[in-house]
């Protein structure tokens, strides 16, 4: 096909083959520990290093990188705190970072702004060769650490008092697993966008889920749905020329609601 004579659809689907790898392991990881919406709360702090890098004239990555590792910190805090309601530190800290970077926003320059609003929606038709090495390098460590980890994850998703007991230091991997996702959304976000790279993330693992029950099944199985929607996103958008990254979550929303309809009317059937 004549897209794929073109070097940013060529890296287009590079990136999206890396980011379909990698979301899966990170959305079954926030799902298990009740936490899919702190992607969601790291992507939108996001804005705050975003509008901070550009105020001080700063790569807006590295900056980005900095702050999520903070807020990270801070979210695995309250959330120790407020044991057992662990969305309390989400929403406090959501509402914080976006109040955080408004008031940064407001000091930006207009053209500035205008570059602000690209991280808001992303586009992976645009994205460079650094950008792609970058996701290779985070996908190579965020796989080697699932298959060295996997089995302790798996203890301490499922019961975090089990894992205690067993002398894993729980609270580290928790810092860990937050500061670990807070970068990829900083890498993944000039992408996707801060207002779906949390769908992106979220969504492959959760339609894997309603198909298959092994936690290492999901796993694969996310990473397949998500190639599948990645890919499917982007010929649809290179097609009709639809926003990329937002085409891409239509895809993922299309494959939960065909994947629950299917599973709404196999159980009946069984209990037949």
């Amino acid at each position: 096909m004549e897209m794929f004579f073109y070097g940013f659809m060529q890296r287009a689907f590079q990136a999206s083959t890396l980011i379909g790898i990698m979301a899966p392991i990170l959305g079954l990881t926030l799902i298990l520990r009740r936490q899919s919406l702190m992607a969601d709360t790291l992507s939108h702090v996001s804005l705050a290093g975003i509008a901070l890098g550009m105020l001080i004239g700063i790569n807006p990555t590295i900056t980005t990188i900095f702050v999520v590792i903070l807020v990270a910190i801070g979210i695995e805090y309250l959330r120790t705190v407020f044991r057992g309601y662990s969305e309390i530190s989400v929403a406090i800290l959501m509402s914080t970072g976006m109040a955080v970077a408004l008031v940064l926003m407001s000091f930006v320059s207009g053209q500035q702004t205008a570059n602000i609003e690209q991280f808001l929606f992303g586009s992976i038709v645009t994205i460079d060769q650094g950008q792609i090495v970058t996701l290779f390098v985070l996908t190579v460590i965020i796989a080697a650490l699932y298959f060295i980890f996997r089995r302790p994850l798996y203890v301490l998703l499922f019961d975090e008092d089990t894992a205690l007991t067993a002398g894993l230091p729980v609270r580290w991997i928790s810092l860990f697993i937050s500061i670990i996702t807070g970068i990829a959304i900083s890498v993944i976000m000039p992408i996707t966008g801060s207002l779906l790279v949390s769908a992106i993330l979220v969504l492959p693992a959760a339609v894997a889920m309603r198909l298959v029950n092994s936690f290492k099944m999901v796993i694969w199985t996310g990473i397949g749905i998500s190639l599948i929607g990645m890919y499917g996103g982007l010929f649809v958008s290179y097609e009709f020329g639809t926003p990329p990254g937002a085409t891409i979550t239509l895809m993922f929303v299309g494959l939960f609601v065909i994947v629950s309809i299917f599973k709404a009317i196999k159980i009946p059937k069984r209990a037949e």
